[in-house]
């Protein structure tokens, strides 16, 4: 039984002293991340050895070269954390026969921009960052002036002539058996 004593007596040592050591900090809090309504891309077109830089909005298509670039998301972090800002993007290709192929489905991330960057034959594509505005219109803006009806597209067309006007023939309109009915004098 003195065993069994010492053995609880060590034990409540042992927790006491646990509890009486001093606590970890905690970590600090992670701020939500940042919802972007543009994703800002970089191209290279390797027969040029251009860089271009342009913006996408969030769900719109761009076209570089042969492939169209549509980000889904554009998350970044607040000033005072770490940068993290990604992007979910898919990119198509136009192929030579005028189809569309999906080449790559998947996240990229600005601060590693080799590591899914998207790499085809003649062109590269790689995020640079998320904004919250760009200096490219918004596609609302171009949508709704597109969108708008014509006035004169939804009157319908008055007649030419009266319904029970025939046309009057032209010298050179054919008769409906073909014959030629100009006058050969």
């Amino acid at each position: 039984m003195s065993t069994g004593l010492v053995a609880a007596a060590s034990f409540l040592a042992a927790s006491t002293a646990v509890l009486a050591a001093p606590q970890a900090p905690a970590a600090p809090p992670v701020s939500d991340r940042i919802t972007n309504p543009v994703a800002e891309f970089a191209g290279i077109d390797k027969i040029t050895g251009r860089i271009i830089t342009f913006d996408v909005y969030i769900d719109e298509t761009v076209q570089f070269g042969a492939l169209q670039v549509t980000p889904r998301v554009c998350y970044s972090r607040p000033e005072t954390e770490q940068p993290k800002t990604d992007s979910f993007v898919e990119v198509d290709e136009i192929t030579l026969d005028r189809k569309i192929r999906r080449i790559f489905t998947g996240w990229m991330f600005a601060e590693s921009p080799g590591l899914n960057a998207v790499e085809h034959a003649v062109y590269d594509v790689w995020l640079k960052g998320c904004k919250q505005k760009s200096d490219v219109p918004p596609p609302t803006a171009a949508k709704a002036d597109t969108g708008k009806p014509k006035t004169n597209a939804a009157r319908p067309k008055a007649p030419a002539q009266p319904a029970d006007a025939a046309p009057e023939p032209t010298d050179a309109a054919p008769t409906p058996d073909g014959a030629d009915t100009t006058d050969q004098n």
